[in-house]
């Protein structure tokens, strides 16, 4: 049996099981997850990917790629939604309070996603890589929501971390 300092910490936990949660995603440019946690308790997951009953991007190509649209940019020409709004989504048509929950996502969530995160109650974020986006970091600090990048030796083998490193 292992000794207690094999466990890994909650953070990295949980940034196991986004990552995992990632490889459900159906967009063809990028594989987000996301995880909302309260009290060491999983809440809800969301990865990206089409609504339901909606064909995904693996079936009819990505409209973002023929249009040439580049990355954080015109997310209205997407037939996806990201990972956070799925999570955020799920709980509420599942009747779950995430009101001072935390988020873990593997990408610092973009400045549409921070909106329904700050009216959501989420009261801090952990991320793995960055997404350029400075609005969504302006308002997450406005607000006062903690941003935490999770740093790892090796990407996204979460097996060796680094101390976070909070941002805002």
């Amino acid at each position: 049996m292992s000794g207690k300092d094999d466990r890994p910490s909650w953070e990295t936990y949980f940034m196991d099981i986004t990552a995992l949660v990632a490889k459900r995603s159906t967009c063809l440019r990028r594989s987000v997850g996301s995880v909302i946690v309260k009290n060491k308790r999983i809440l809800s997951t969301g990865y990206n990917g089409a609504p339901t009953d909606i064909r995904h991007c693996i079936e009819t190509g990505c409209l973002r790629e023929k249009l040439d649209v580049a990355s954080g940019e015109r997310h209205e020409l997407c037939r996806g939604i990201h990972a956070e709004q799925n999570a955020i989504i799920q709980a509420a048509f599942h009747g779950v309070s995430i009101k001072d929950a935390e988020l873990f996502c593997t990408n610092l969530p973009c400045s549409i996603c921070a909106k329904m995160i700050i009216n959501a109650g989420i009261k801090r974020i952990y991320f793995q890589s960055g997404y350029t986006d400075p609005m969504s970091e302006e308002m997450l600090s406005e607000a006062g929501v903690e941003v935490i990048k999770l740093r790892f030796f090796q990407d996204l083998s979460l097996e060796k971390e680094a101390p976070p490193e909070q941002l805002f």
